[in-house]
């Protein structure tokens, strides 16, 4: 294996390692329809965004809501979206600008 080779898995290996902390709870899958994204805690490396964004077909729409979350755990974040939405939606979390966890989550 080259050094150039070497050096490049060594990286990867390194930034998949540093958002491996970062998560959004899988609890959030299912919610009721509300103009509120509910999560229990998030969990962020760093300092970072959780986005909410209509989600249909697969394929990710309108951003609806944001809500900042600090270094660590975050308890029981709320995400306001201002409308109860039509469609399901996606959960994005964002540290650094990098999107590190998603989760979709299905409204009854």
């Amino acid at each position: 294996m080259s050094k150039t080779i070497a050096l490049a898995f060594v990286a990867a290996l390194s930034a998949g390692a540093a958002s491996a902390d970062s998560y959004l709870p899988f609890t959030a899958a299912h919610q009721d329809r509300d103009s509120v994204i509910e999560l229990d805690t998030v969990r962020a490396d760093s300092n970072g965004v959780v986005e909410i964004y209509s989600y249909h077909a697969g394929e990710i729409g309108d951003l609806l809501g944001t809500e900042a979350v600090s270094d660590g755990a975050n308890a029981n974040v709320r995400v306001g979206l201002g409308h109860t939405p039509v469609t399901d939606v996606i959960a994005l979390l964002k540290v650094d600008g990098q999107v590190v966890d998603t989760q979709e989550i299905e409204l009854r």
